[in-house]
């Protein structure tokens, strides 16, 4: 899946859980979306040769955007293909938590899911069937 179809499902993903989202954004972040007084700010990578090193990547640009960590109604994901969740998932739990920052995944079928308590507690689904 290249960045952009993963893109796309996320996003349709977002949408149908009713958040307002943005994918031009002037500090080049792949996506925003906000609902209510809750935000998510996700980077996103599609399938490359270089998975482990673009994830990193992904994750740093993740920290560089931090600005308002500690707001309980902001949240961060790194959206990746499935094939790539191993990657994503190297940064230990617990580092990710007190970050904040979640794991979202797009099947080949263009099913996104994550297992995120925040959407959980939100009363969202967690998973959405492709196109």
């Amino acid at each position: 899946m290249t960045e952009a179809e993963v893109q796309a499902a996320f996003v349709g993903a977002l949408y149908e859980r009713g958040w307002d989202v943005t994918t031009e954004n002037a500090d080049y972040t792949d996506v925003i979306a906000r609902r209510g007084t809750d935000v998510l700010i996700a980077e996103v990578k599609g399938e490359t040769r270089s998975v482990g090193t673009d994830v990193d990547t992904a994750y740093g640009q993740l920290l560089r955007r931090m600005a308002d960590r500690g707001v309980a109604s902001v949240r961060y994901a790194l959206v990746v293909p499935a094939a790539a969740a191993p990657a994503a998932l190297r940064v230990p739990e617990g580092v990710r938590e007190t970050l904040a920052i979640d794991i979202w995944q797009v099947a080949p079928t263009g099913a996104v899911s994550t297992d995120s308590p925040w959407f959980a507690s939100l009363g969202q689904g967690a998973s959405r069937e492709g196109r």
